[in-house]
């Protein structure tokens, strides 16, 4: 069933269609955003061409298909570098990686959803299922939970309305109540974990990273599979993981995320 159309001018088309083509995280064929697409053919290819023209979209000629292009590769970039917490936070998570040797996700909290904006990883044996840019529920990750525990009341409030409270493993939790009781533990700890929660085979260690003034900006992890280390062998990392924290807020403090 096609989506309804919105409003929002030329433009807005224009984003839903970038929107459509990056959903599939493939190169699409115009049949297939034509399937799925409010718009009618006519006004789907002329918005394709125009956004092919700019740049904003590359078309295959041979596969006939439609993938990303490179102006949205470089506006990226110039996003990652101003408006991310990543670049404040590399040279942090650089030296977290090296001495713990395993990977470490670095993500912020984005309308409900934790948001990754960087990953480094020091070993190839396993692959986690975060990568920049995409979304992953709070109630079930590790950075996640971090990040709920540290924010306001009422604010928590809303959020937790806006958790689906899927069961991805046996560990998820599947209620706010559950949740809660595990958010008072974050709080007197300082540190959450993913017990194989978001992902059968990965664990994690999540600590937040809160500004001077005590405001939450973010969250880092480390992560790994379980048949490396399980929650409780991850405890030795606490210590690392609480100092890089407190060096990326203090180098952050004067940061704000775009809302």
């Amino acid at each position: 069933m096609n989506k309804p159309v919105k409003n929002d001018g030329t433009v807005g088309k224009a984003l839903e269609i970038l929107d459509a083509v990056a959903m599939y995280e493939r190169p699409v064929r115009f049949s297939e955003l034509l399937e799925q697409s409010p718009y009618p053919k006519a006004t789907l290819y002329r918005f394709l061409q125009t956004l092919t023209n700019q740049k904003f979209l590359e078309y295959d000629q041979t596969a006939g298909t439609y993938s990303l292009g490179i102006r949205l590769m470089r506006l990226a970039h110039t996003a990652w570098k101003t408006a991310s917490l990543a670049p404040i936070a590399r040279p942090h998570t650089e030296e977290l990686v090296a001495k713990v040797g395993e990977t470490v996700h670095l993500a912020q909290l984005d309308n409900g959803q934790v948001l990754f904006i960087d990953k480094l990883r020091a070993t190839d044996r396993f692959q986690t299922l975060a990568q920049v840019g995409q979304v992953a529920p709070a109630y079930c990750t590790g950075v996640g939970k971090a990040m709920l525990a540290f924010i306001a009341p009422k604010r928590l409030q809303i959020v937790l309305q806006q958790q689906s409270f899927y069961k991805f493993t046996p560990a998820t939790h599947t209620s706010v109540a559950s949740l809660n009781q595990e958010l008072e533990c974050v709080r007197k700890d300082g540190i959450a974990f993913d017990r194989e929660e978001h992902e059968q085979g990965i664990n994690s260690i999540a600590t937040p990273i809160l500004s001077s003034s005590g405001r939450l900006i973010g969250a880092i992890s480390i992560a790994t599979a379980t048949n490396r280390f399980d929650c409780e062998a991850l405890m030795q990392f606490k210590g690392s993981l609480l100092e890089t924290a407190k060096k990326i807020g203090e180098d952050a403090t004067s940061w704000q995320f775009p809302s």
